[in-house]
């Protein structure tokens, strides 16, 4: 089967690719830029052994023609099935752009599909968005010219590319309407920030600075038609290669949406944040105004409207569409799917894997202190456990500050991952697994960094191992107390030994070791965490005054409750006070900065100076905390993952940042 497809390299494309190449006998011509090579020698890597399958054919959709002469009359006859993907999706487009490669390179692909004769079949992959932005009511997949107003130029684009397919294509055609296309449902992975994810940013600020026991007011909205990449792509591949179904279209999204309010909820939680209490429905907006509104947004200058988009980080057209009245079908297109086992999933399956897919890849913007840049830039900093929570953020921001980023961490996989992050974003990182449970690993990977790098100006010991369980609990289980102290602080210490001495040569050298509030307030059931840390702690406070001569920093943070992978575990902590890992992060390049002996919360200040006064008064405010925060959900005969009591919600709102 041969196939022929424009926009392969765009996110759609990258996935039908991978579903057209496990065809067998498939062999895929690439409409590619000469400019562009770059992007078509990356697909080819992306699927290995099948990307020999991959033939580039160079030219433009935006030229008549499509591909030089040569190449049409090579292609003539054989193809049998032509994908057209190419388009801009942005709801910031200008008129002149949509009209050049949406209207245009549509005419121009439907041209060059007529040329090649034989039994060539076009499939148009088109948008729901054919339907306007304020139409009201069902909008079935036999629609198409309704009268809709088509303002925006991404709707009209995307209504005049589809009538170019339906009115100009003398051959087959099949029509695709995704909704909005978001990530894979089982890896999250999407490429660029669009649809529901312009409000993951707000999202998460919310999720990090309101605790998830106080309700929220939001709206209902209207319904919001999305669709998984993987969905979308297996979908358009199991339709391409069904008999009788030319001339027809298919809706591609989640049949039963979600309404605004829903997908906002979903996300939430996957987000750990808050739940609304009351969601409120947007009463419609009359015709009149909206044409008004229209003339008005009409009038304002493209640049303008650009900026305006940057300023509150969502274009203005997609607020606008939160008031959504239009309800789509996908009968045909679940019709056409039967007995093929391919379904769209429920957006609540899977949102949690694209909540930490965007954390991850697509959370780049990094705001850095004065001075950041000018102090760090040329560096070579080691970070441990670099690879999540709180590592992954300081090497993000010392890698955007100019270091030379060490990553370190167990899985070699996930420093990969987090180096090419890293790099995306313009920076330097280099990766360096080792088991820092293990000495001799140690050892081999601080040689082997001083080998590569000479020296290390900066070492921030992050990794480390958290344990939530009471003495009474833990009789039989002194490994747990083993365990932590060999990763916390013996392997702490070891590398700390292996840096020195380059320190102590250069007179140079700075390190940051992430230690725990619990230290200073000697928190309960943490017994084998705390001790951990306080042993680190007060190694640290004597090589502090053993190495000042020589220009070497410690610093300690005793850092509070941070949301990171480590505390995800004990649902609790959903829902008391924490701290984002970008704040966290924050402390740490302040540190790293400023060179304080410590840094502490209001808190660990205040519960270091009562245990030194009134240390019983200190073990009372303990014990109480110990019994009012049972070691697991079942302790209590309460539900894993149930609301906290109001005596706990202001207990650990007296005491933020503590662990229970």
């Amino acid at each position: 089967m041969n196939y022929f497809v424009t926009g392969a390299t765009g996110f759609i494309g990258k996935f039908l690719l991978e579903r057209l190449l496990q065809r067998e006998g498939a062999k895929i011509h690439v409409l590619v830029r000469k400019s562009s090579r770059d992007k078509f020698d990356a697909l080819c890597e992306r699927y290995g052994a099948a990307g020999k399958q991959l033939v580039p054919v160079y030219g433009d959709i935006t030229t008549p023609g499509l591909v030089s002469a040569a190449d049409l009359k090579k292609l003539k006859g054989t193809i049998d099935h032509v994908f057209h993907l190419a388009a801009v999706y942005d709801m910031n487009m200008d008129d002149e752009t949509g009209d050049r490669i949406n209207n245009e390179g549509t005419r121009n692909l439907v041209n060059f599909a007529n040329e090649l004769g034989g039994n060539v079949r076009l499939h148009h992959v088109s948008s729901v968005a054919v339907a306007g932005g304020d139409w009201i009511g069902r909008f079935g997949e036999d629609m198409f010219d309704e009268g809709q107003r088509l303002g925006h130029p991404y709707f009209r684009t995307k209504f005049q590319s589809e009538q170019i397919v339906r009115q100009e294509a003398q051959v087959p055609f099949r029509i695709y309407r995704p909704g909005a296309v978001v990530g894979h449902s089982e890896t999250g992975e999407m490429d660029k920030i669009d649809g529901p994810y312009y409000f993951f940013k707000s999202i998460q600020k919310i999720s990090h600075s309101v605790p998830k026991w106080l309700p929220l007011l939001g709206v209902e909205g209207g319904r919001v038609p999305l669709a998984p990449v993987d969905y979308v792509t297996k979908a358009m591949d199991h339709i391409a290669h069904q008999d009788g179904l030319d001339g027809k279209c298919f809706c591609l999204i989640q049949s039963n949406s979600p309404t605004v309010g829903e997908l906002l909820q979903t996300i939430f939680e996957a987000a750990h944040g808050p739940n609304f209490a009351k969601k409120f429905d947007i009463p419609p907006v009359p015709s009149q105004v909206k044409e008004l509104s229209g003339r008005v947004a009409g009038a304002i200058p493209y640049d303008l409207k650009r900026r305006v988009s940057r300023a509150v980080g969502i274009p203005v057209s997609v607020v606008g569409y939160v008031s959504n009245q239009a309800i789509f079908d996908d009968k045909q297109a679940r019709r056409a799917l039967k007995g093929s086992g391919i379904q769209c999933p429920d957006i609540r399956d899977y949102a949690d894997k694209l909540w930490a897919y965007w954390e991850l890849h697509l959370d780049l913007n990094v705001k850095l202190p004065a001075g950041a840049l000018q102090k760090l830039s040329g560096k070579v900093a080691v970070v441990t456990g670099a690879s999540s929570g709180i590592g992954f953020v300081v090497a993000k921001k010392l890698a955007a500050s100019g270091a030379k980023v060490i990553l370190v961490a167990r899985t070699l996989e996930k420093l990969e991952e987090t180096q090419k992050i890293i790099e995306k974003m313009g920076g330097e990182a280099h990766c360096y697994p080792c088991d820092l449970n293990d000495m001799a690993a140690i050892d081999a990977c601080a040689q082997k960094i001083l080998t590569d790098f000479d020296h290390v100006d900066i070492l921030v010991n992050n990794a480390g191992r958290s344990i939530r369980r009471a003495v009474f609990e833990s009789l039989d289980r002194f490994h747990d107390f083993e365990r932590t102290m060999q990763l916390n602080y013996f392997g702490a210490v070891r590398m700390i030994l292996n840096f020195l001495p380059a320190m102590a040569k250069r007179r140079s050298g700075q390190i940051i070791n992430i230690s725990s509030i619990g230290v200073l307030a000697n928190a309960a059931r943490f017994s084998a965490y705390v001790a951990s840390k306080a042993a680190l702690d007060a190694f640290s406070r004597c090589l502090s005054a053993e190495v000042k001569h020589l220009n070497i920093e410690v610093t300690a943070i005793y850092m509070p409750l941070v949301r990171t992978p480590m505390i995800a575990p004990t649902k609790l902590y959903d829902y008391v006070p924490t701290w984002s890992p970008d704040k966290a992060g924050d402390t740490v390049i302040k540190a790293i900065l400023d060179k304080p002996k410590s840094i502490a919360t209001p808190l660990g200040t205040a519960a270091a100076i009562s245990y030194a006064l009134w240390p019983k008064l200190n073990d009372y405010i303990l014990n109480k905390g110990f019994n009012l925060f049972p070691s697991s959900s079942a302790a209590k005969g309460r539900k894993e993952g149930a609301k906290p009591t109001l005596e706990q919600v202001v207990f650990a709102n007296l005491f933020k940042g503590e662990y229970f």
